[in-house]
């Protein structure tokens, strides 16, 4: 393997490595506030060094480059390949970080689901409901003004806390 190969695989590869680290939020290189990104991304810069140095490996390699101006060949080669590859991952970083997600969940959106009870309901303890928030089951202790039964539907009228609720059946 050629000494210019071998040195534009190096490139790539610690362009990889700072890609998929930069990629998974570790903010490595993050110098001063964090909202404040520049004018360009390491991600950008990093996905370009990536393939800079596999693609001008590739080029050196096809050349059989062994002189100084084959690698400059090369190395045009490699740019070629990185100017895409730095702007998707400058476009794939900037859709990850302003994806838009739902707000979290709280207490107050419990008031209003109904439910099913799981473990009986006495008149001065907690039992056990299961209501849908968010789409997703959430297992809650309950407490009524009533007694209710395994198997009742509910309707939560109060969340007296962030795991249980105040239930009245359906």
């Amino acid at each position: 393997m050629a000494t210019g190969t071998l040195i534009f695989l190096i490139i790539g590869g610690a362009g990889i490595g700072v890609l998929a680290l930069a990629l998974l939020g570790t903010e490595l290189f993050q110098f001063g506030h964090a909202d404040v990104d520049g004018p360009i991304s390491v991600e950008t810069v990093a996905g370009f060094a990536g393939a800079f140095g596999f693609g001008g490996a590739i080029v050196n390699e096809l050349l059989g480059a062994r002189t100084p101006g084959m690698v400059v060949g090369a190395a045009v080669g490699g740019v070629l390949a990185a100017v895409p590859a730095g702007w998707l991952a400058s476009r794939l970083s900037r859709a990850a970080r302003n994806m838009r997600t739902d707000p979290t969940p709280t207490r107050h959106d419990l008031v209003g689901a109904i439910g099913l009870v799981v473990t009986p309901v006495p008149v001065d303890g907690y039992g056990e409901v299961r209501v849908r928030l968010a789409g997703q089951p959430v297992k809650l202790s309950a407490r009524a003004d009533q007694p209710i039964p395994i198997g009742t539907q509910v309707f939560v009228v109060q969340a007296l806390s962030e795991t249980s609720v105040h239930v009245e059946a359906y």
